[in-house]
């Protein structure tokens, strides 16, 4: 007894997961909406997924200068910081991962 591929394949020389990690263009982690208490580690685990040369757009309820702080730490220095929106009702920073 055989038993049927629960996943459709459409091509396998491409293959996905299914959560959008194929999608082009740049992710957006809005923040806002994350607990205090693990937003930072919400963050820092986010950063890992990003490529050299891309980015990831961070949405947030403040300038999150202790963050950047924290990841240029954790980093070395490997992310670019860009200021898209700076408030007063939230903030916008591309962060790019140096190539």
């Amino acid at each position: 007894m055989t038993t049927p591929n629960p996943l459709p394949v459409s091509d396998v020389s491409q293959p996905t997961c299914g959560c959008g990690c194929g999608d082009a263009g740049e992710p957006e982690l809005d923040v806002r909406t994350i607990p205090q208490a693990i937003r930072h580690a919400t963050v820092l685990g986010a950063l890992t997924a990003v490529p050299a040369g891309g980015s990831l757009r961070l949405v947030a309820p403040h300038d999150p200068k202790p963050l950047l702080a924290q990841i240029a730490d954790r980093e070395n220095g490997a992310f670019e910081v860009t200021y898209v929106v700076s408030g007063p009702d939230a903030w916008t920073l591309r962060l790019t991962r140096r190539a």
